[in-house]
């Protein structure tokens, strides 16, 4: 489960509207929120790449993930480190952690059909190191605990236009981060619906803001700024 790319695509205009929205976070109540819109999502991706070998979108483009491989080679994460991509969808950025070298990756998604999408994708590219579960983050199993490194590129976003209690999926989203990072564990996230200062407010009880990534800029009526936040934090 994720949505939008950087600077364009339609999921990423909706992620960012909030503008005459009775909600109380200030955040459009959308489709794009609910496990039925992701379920539909991956049915018809999955359909597509069995008829045509197609591996669908790359959220937030190549350049995102390519962005995070490059902190984590940055700072020497070793290539054996457990990691754990949140709402994998496709799983084409574990493929890419694979080629990468990492040997010790896990893809979670609560559609079905995400999971079997980004099996049957691994399974064309010849990798056999990649973990996939289908799981909810914000109830998850107690299987999933003590990974180095975890990765948001858009199911925060997702979460926070539920229509349905966003607030508390949020707080249950942080406690579930907090539950499978180790302590002194990094969780980078990737948002189009919320800026710097915004998710470091979000994941202020428990993490500390680490770093933030350089991510595309954008002008316009003469002022300049980003369409996406990528931020590190460390798990206190």
């Amino acid at each position: 489960m994720s949505a939008g790319a950087d600077g364009s695509g339609g999921a990423a205009a909706a992620a960012r509207s909030r503008e005459g929205s009775p909600a109380e976070d200030g955040f459009v109540p959308s489709a794009l929120g609910t496990r039925e819109h992701w379920d539909a999502v991956y049915e018809r991706e999955l359909h597509t790449f069995r008829e045509y070998g197609d591996t669908g979108e790359i959220w937030f483009g190549e350049e995102s993930m390519n962005r995070l491989i490059r902190w984590m080679q940055k700072h020497k994460i070793p290539l054996d480190a457990s990691v754990l991509d949140i709402g994998t969808g496709n799983g084409v950025f574990l493929i890419e952690l694979a080629k990468f070298g990492f040997s010790n990756i896990t893809g979670i998604d609560y559609s079905p059909s995400a999971i079997q999408l980004s099996g049957s994708i691994i399974e064309k590219e010849g990798l056999s190191n990649i973990k996939l579960k289908v799981e909810d983050f914000l109830n998850l199993s107690t299987k999933l605990s003590e990974f180095h490194i975890c990765v948001d590129k858009g199911t925060f976003d997702a979460i926070s236009l539920n229509p349905d209690s966003a607030i508390e999926k949020r707080k249950q989203y942080v406690k579930s981060l907090s539950r499978v990072l180790k302590v002194k564990g990094f969780f980078l996230i990737t948002s189009c619906n919320w800026t710097k200062e915004e998710l470091m407010n979000e994941f202020s009880e428990g993490f500390e803001f680490f770093e933030e990534l350089p991510t595309p800029k954008f002008s316009f009526g003469g002022r300049s700024g980003n369409s996406v936040a990528a931020l590190v934090f460390q798990k206190t």
